[in-house]
């Protein structure tokens, strides 16, 4: 496994992370982000704005693509603090640790810290909200993955072991633009999709709640992107109780997960942890017994 400085997309400073079998680049001009995350000699899997890349500086926020840390709920102009100046970049034997100046207008200083696996298609990111401010805050990390067009969001609903079938078991959340009779999405019996077209007029996007399954994915052709993260049964969530959520519009779909509410005092620290695979996909996958079939025996193998 491998730690070098690279130049890309424009960005002079930037660290690439290889073990011969996956490769990430996180940006230290800008950020945190992790901007690519791929097969090694293939295409990125993450969304990169052409228009973006490359480009520091300025008043506005930026999405730039690939993968970043906001904390929840989301309320403008907070969430949308700009993230255009550099951070520290420090190594630490296999860990990458990207910490970002405290945000002015929050007083929250961001961080991510990467770690690759030596010998599978698997990375760890840390999420780090500290308050460095002057009072209280309640809030949540937010990590969200911007994705190439033309893939699918999977999200698989609560497993229930009441045979009789008497309680509800999970609840879909939905935002003032989400239009349910939209073909994009398919609310299923086992799963939620949402699937990304450039022709779409308008935005889209669902939470689940008590998504108690620990993982959700993004299959675009035959590659996999999977995200496991740790749910806490009984803690508070935003968005009305969701671990995940996902968005989606012309340009690009998001993979989302959030932890749990969290005051956080001067000085204090909370982490939200979220672990990738990259998988390959050998079979068709089309409909929710496909996903059912293929793609959960695959997470359940190849994830753990």
């Amino acid at each position: 496994m491998n730690i070098e400085k690279t130049v890309y997309a424009g960005w002079p400073n930037c660290y690439r992370i290889s073990n011969g079998i996956v490769e990430l680049v996180a940006t230290t001009d800008v950020g945190p982000r992790l901007i690519r995350f791929g097969f090694v000699g293939g295409r990125n899997e993450f969304k990169e704005y052409a228009d973006q890349v490359g480009k520091t500086g300025g008043d506005e926020w930026n999405i730039f693509g690939g993968h970043r840390l906001w904390h929840s709920p989301e309320r403008k102009p907070r969430s949308y603090s700009p993230d255009n100046t550099p951070i520290e970049a420090k190594v630490e034997g296999v860990k990458l640790i990207l910490t970002q100046p405290v945000e002015p207008t929050t007083g929250i200083r961001k961080q991510m810290i990467v770690e690759m696996s030596a010998d599978k298609p698997a990375v760890r990111v840390t999420h780090v909200l500290r308050n460095q401010g002057e009072w209280p805050i309640e809030l949540s990390a937010w990590a969200l993955t911007v994705m190439a067009q033309g893939g699918q969001c999977i999200i698989p609903f609560p497993r229930h072991d009441d045979p009789a079938g008497l309680l509800p078991t999970h609840g879909v959340i939905l935002w003032p633009y989400t239009d349910c009779t939209d073909p994009r999405l398919k609310l299923g019996r086992w799963y939620a999709t949402l699937r990304q077209d450039p022709r779409a007029q308008r935005p889209m996007k669902i939470g689940v709640v008590r998504a108690c399954e620990e993982w959700m994915a993004h299959l675009r052709d035959d590659v996999l992107f999977v995200k496991r993260y740790d749910f806490a049964a009984g803690a508070s969530y935003p968005d009305y109780g969701c671990p995940v959520e996902t968005y989606t519009n012309d340009e690009m779909l998001e993979v989302e997960t959030l932890g749990p509410l969290t005051t956080l005092d001067t000085g204090e620290e909370l982490q939200h942890v979220e672990r990738w695979y990259l998988l390959h996909v050998d079979k068709p996958v089309s409909t929710e017994e496909d996903i059912e079939t293929v793609i959960a025996p695959l997470v359940a193998r190849e994830t753990r």
